[in-house]
């Protein structure tokens, strides 16, 4: 082999790499644009671009000193940098979860390790004035060695982080020649299993930095705020001897709010510093970011920097930033992309954090490794608080073969592994303290991550008293602690947090009630995969209502895919784990995001975004037109934030508006109650009425417009049916002027004819086999009892249940269909059964069919489910309509899908459009589109009208695909329209959840019943 094998040994992480230190880019003088444009630096020359790359199956097989100068590589092909050499065609994609993609043995990974060669050539002409060079690499998956002009400089794994190396005494004026050695694989590997595509490669930007002789090596600024001042004290590190530095922080307005001199100070680590007294200071929060600029003057060379002021402590088990309790409305993010990989730019994190704000997120995490360096400054100046993770994960542990040890014994052996091993303290600590050396600067970074799902031991303890006595001004969490081994007592004393992903809400409720010793933190949960979370709000009222709750975030922000062009039908073509021939994969579990890959947003974005909305309406008293409304916000007067708007519908039409603008909307303190008047409103209310509250930004913020909704409000005033559904409901007036009923019966049908129409019934199944009027059938197939769904992500455990109960391939039988005339009609009453297969009836059915004179259907059904069988996906009935009836109407909650736990970014209304727009396109298949408490449903060929309405509020679904596609599709863009439209009339239907990794569906939200009612009356 041409390089040694640091790649398998533990204490080799890093060689000839210069220590860490904040990130900074130095320029000669001040420049205010080197976070959104930081190559504009005159002492940065990027080296990203493209390179000359070949690719090997195993380092073994790199034989020729390809770093050497006069090495020929004809033969090599290009790639871009950053890139994923799996986004270009070498090697494969492969998605694990939990699982090691190689064979357990730390610290040795295959002999056929994949790996790549890199060389770049560029120019570098000298300059005295900086003649000390850097050569920096921000991401490299997962170790590297280079050399520069055949000069070997390092090694240095850890992959989400930057190393650094000296390269001035081996530049040269004019062509130089860089070459990188990556390997897929490395003993960091096994720290490094972390849920997503597992890809390689230099993955982040490239650049040498020109510097002084003398300079600053790093700084650390922290904050302290009084009374009515603040102390910003700037401890630095200068290089190459004593160094005069001139210490400048300008407040947004240019104007200078403090100054010093760099002194010496007793500290090893940063043995100058200098201190500067802000008096009444603006304070840094999520809300208003407020940045000051700091600029460090140190003979030849200018550090331009930003600080935000501001504290976070935890008193009497709260959160307090500034001395006031915060809550994290957050969600959890990787740098990642479709297209190019963990290749992000500056553009897509932007439109990432822009996609946040617009949607009322506070809070990022950044899992599972530090993002883009910029990331955490753009951060800083658009308002996020940040948990920075270390690039730490065991978790594949947990999935190594324990035969049949129990869960105690399991979790033992996990720790022992590598977390409770003293042979990976050093690897540990040193992920833990890259994160923490690199962003220390940043105030929007309020808790320090050790890492995520390694369990617990000797390494995480030492991480943790590190990082305490580093900086003891943030919190630290580490969630892998609640999996500690029970063979030991283990050290928490260094942890801040109490942190736990997905708890149910009674775990959480034990813990409040426990007397705890430190907060409680969600850092992850609410599983947002394919259609869903389905629990926000449930999880969001315990949040607002306990101090020592302080909030989660969501799992997670985007799906995961790898964006393959567009099929012949238009769509794009995205693949998952199991798409690219690998033969260990975890599947589609990599789509779990609020957003779909290209940043589409989800319904369940929609949701989190109404769920964490900044107001909300408390109160109504409808007689006077007072409305009561909370701020849930922290640091923000209401009256400086937004505008109410307010509309009162009757039916989904609107009879009453107002809004309540600039001056005119009073002032509700962070955290307070106050009233506001919205002016008088009809007197008789009708019908189905409702008035919706929403709140639009006041003015523009710098991710988000004035006029914004930043979330909605309804309240019901009268709940009589609406006018339609009454009249579909009610007695038929004309009957008895219209023709009497004649009915034609056979050992199979019985046909009920009235003036213009025909229902035919099956005597074989007690339902409705067709449906003609003026000699033209309005059903392509015969009406079902409908059980089944295609399953949604969410449903992913309780799905084989459900097949093991036959629910998605039922029959329905019926033992006695008789008909007898009524006084409304014709009635046919049929004794039933839902079965299948192999096992015994599900449930049992009394059903009656009363045919009016005017052609309207009422069905009631008694339906008795034998309690032996679980929970019901779905019941209902399913029509088939034929195609042309792709108009849609309907009252109820919309425009986007609802369901009975995920509907708080609908709202109750009269909407309209095409049937195929009520689908959601998920890149998996599954259940979507359902409209929760529904008055009735319209579908129409711009002619014929199909009309279906309940005496109580119901769901719907119409679509152009069936349940069965959706069953049987693993992808989007494979899905075949049906030749029918398809209505799924339901009396319920299964909650969401979100217990593709959650807990169990709340017992508020399951089809728990085992006897019910359900009435339906159909119009056509």
């Amino acid at each position: 082999m041409i390089v040694p094998r640091h790649y398998e040994d533990p204490h080799v992480l890093h060689e000839n790499t210069l220590p860490n230190r904040a990130y900074f880019i130095p320029c000669s003088q001040r420049n205010d644009r080197l976070v959104h444009d930081r190559a504009s630096s005159d002492r940065m020359i990027l080296l990203s671009g493209t390179w000359q790359f070949r690719y090997y199956d195993s380092v073994r097989r790199v034989r020729e000193a390809f770093y050497e100068p006069d090495f020929d590589a004809s033969e090599y092909g290009t790639i871009p940098v950053p890139g994923n050499w799996q986004c270009f065609g070498f090697d494969r994609h492969q998605y694990t979860n939990v699982r090691y993609p190689i064979p357990f043995d730390p610290p040795y990974v295959p002999q056929d390790d994949p790996c790549g060669c890199y060389i770049r050539s560029f120019d570098y002409q000298p300059d005295e004035k900086t003649p000390f060079v850097t050569l920096n690499f921000e991401g490299v998956d997962s170790c590297f060695y280079c050399w520069l002009n055949g000069h070997y400089l390092g090694y240095s794994q850890v992959s989400h982080s930057t190393s650094e190396f000296l390269v001035s005494p081996w530049l040269k004026k004019g062509e130089n020649k860089l070459a990188v050695l990556v390997l897929k694989w490395c003993d960091g590997t096994y720290l490094e299993d972390q849920d997503k595509f597992r890809m390689s490669g230099i993955f982040r930007d490239v650049y040498l930095l020109r510097r002084p002789e003398k300079h600053l090596e790093d700084y650390f600024v922290t904050t302290s705020i009084g009374e009515n001042s603040a102390l910003i004290r700037v401890g630095m590190k200068p290089y190459g001897g004593s160094l005069p530095v001139d210490v400048k922080l300008y407040d947004r307005d240019g104007r200078v709010a403090a100054s010093a001199q760099g002194m010496p100070a007793d500290d090893a680590d940063y043995p100058m510093a200098a201190e500067l007294t802000v008096t009444d200071p603006e304070l840094w929060n999520a809300e208003a970011p407020y940045l000051y600029t700091l600029v460090l003057s140190c003979g030849d060379e200018t550090i331009t920097d930003r600080v935000g002021i501001r504290s976070v402590t935890v008193k009497n088990n709260t959160v307090l930033l500034n001395g006031r309790k915060i809550k994290f409305r957050g969600v959890n993010r990787h740098d990642s992309d479709p297209v190019n990989g963990y290749a992000v730019t500056l553009d897509q994190i932007m439109k990432d954090l822009a996609l946040m704000k617009a949607h009322n997120f506070n809070a990022i995490r950044c899992s599972h490794y530090p993002n883009s360096p910029v990331f955490t400054q753009l951060c800083d100046e658009y308002g996020f608080y940040v948990i920075d993770e270390a690039d730490h994960e065991a978790h594949g542990t947990i999935d190594l073969y324990y035969g049949k040890a129990d869960r105690k014994d399991v979790l033992n052996k996990c720790s022992r592994y590598l977390e409770d091993n003293p042979e990976y303290v050093e690897a540990v600590v040193d992920r833990v303290q890259r994160c923490v050396t690199r962003d220390k600067n940043r105030p929007c970074v309020l808790i320090w991550s050790m890492g995520n799902e390694a369990f617990y031991g000797c390494a995480t303890e030492a991480a943790l008293k590190w990082t305490k006595g580093f900086d003891p001004s943030r919190l630290t969490h580490y969630e892998g602690a609640y999996n500690a081994g029970s063979y030991r007592a283990f050290d928490f004393s260094c942890m801040d947090l109490y942190s736990r992903m997905y708890p149910s809400l009674k775990e959480i409720e034990d813990y409040l009630a426990s007397s705890p010793a430190r907060p409680i933190i969600m850092c992850e949960y609410c599983h947002a995969m394919g259609n869903g979370p389905g629990d926000l709000e449930d999880y969001r009222e315990l949040i607002e209502k306990n101090d020592a709750f302080c909030g989660g975030f969501i799992w997670e922000w985007c799906d995961h895919a790898i964006y393959k062009g567009r099929a012949d039908n238009g769509k794009p073509i995205y693949f998952y784990g199991g798409d690219h021939g690998e033969n260990r994969h975890d599947g589609n579990f990599c789509m779990d995001g609020l957003v779909f890959p290209d940043r589409t947003p989800h319904t369940g974005l929609k949701e989190a975004w109404n769920v964490y909305r900044p107001a909300r309406v408390t109160g109504f008293d409808q007689s006077t037109g007072a409305l009561t409304l909370h701020n849930e916000t922290a640091f923000t007067d209401l009256k400086d934030m937004l505008n109410v708007e307010w509309e009162v519908t009757r039916d989904g039409l609107g009879i009453a508006s107002g809004n309540m603008l600039g001056e005119d909307m009073p002032s509700v303190g962070p955290g307070e109650f106050g009233r506001i008047l919205l002016g008088p409103l009809p007197e008789a209310l009708t019908g189905k009425c409702y008035l919706k509250v929403t709140f639009r930004q006041k003015t523009d913020g710098p991710l988000t417009p004035a006029g914004h909704c930043l979330g909605f409000d309804e309240v019901l005033l009268n709940d009589e049916r609406t006018a339609f559904a009454g009249r579909l409901l009610a007695a038929d007036e004309e009957a008895a002027s219209r023709p009497a009923l004649s009915v034609r019966e056979d050992d199979d049908i019985i046909a009920v004819t009235g003036s213009g129409f025909t229902v035919e019934f099956d005597r074989a199944t007690g339902l409705i086999h067709d449906i003609v009027r003026e000699g033209r059938s309005l059903l392509c197939r015969p009406v079902q009892v409908n059980l089944w769904r295609a399953p949604t992500d969410n449903d992913r455990n309780i799905r084989h249940i459900w097949q093991q109960a036959r629910y998605d391939q039922t029959v329905v039988r019926a033992y006695d269909t008789q008909w007898a005339p009524g006084p409304d009609g014709v009635t046919v009453s049929a004794r039933m059964s839902v079965s299948s297969d192999s096992i015994q009836r599900i449930a049992d059915i009394a059903a009656v069919w009363t045919i009016g004179t005017d052609g309207r259907i009422r069905i009631d059904m008694d339906v008795r489910k034998d309690p032996v069988f679980p929970d019901l996906p779905r019941f209902g009935l399913r029509f088939f309509l034929p195609k042309c009836f792709d108009q849609l109407s309907y009252y109820g909650m919309g425009p986007q899908e609802s369901y009975c736990d995920k509907h708080r970014a609908s709202s109750h209304g009269l909407y309209t459009g095409p049937v195929k727009d009520q689908h959601t396109d998920y890149l998996k298949p599954q259940e979507n589109g359902s409209h929760y408490d529904s008055d009735w449903v319209l579908l129409t060929d711009g002619n014929e009208r199909f009309a279906v309405t309940s005496g109580r509020p119901f769901s719907f679904n119409a679509s152009v695909y069936s349940q069965e596609e959706l069953t049987k599709k693993r992808h989007a863009f494979e899905l075949e329209e049906s030749p029918c439209t398809i209505l799924c009339a339901d009396y319920k239907l299964n909650g969401i959840g979100s217990n593709s990794c959650g807990p169990d569906l709340l017992d508020q939200y399951r089809f728990s019943e085992t006897a019910f009612r359900f009435s339906l009356t159909v119009a056509p």
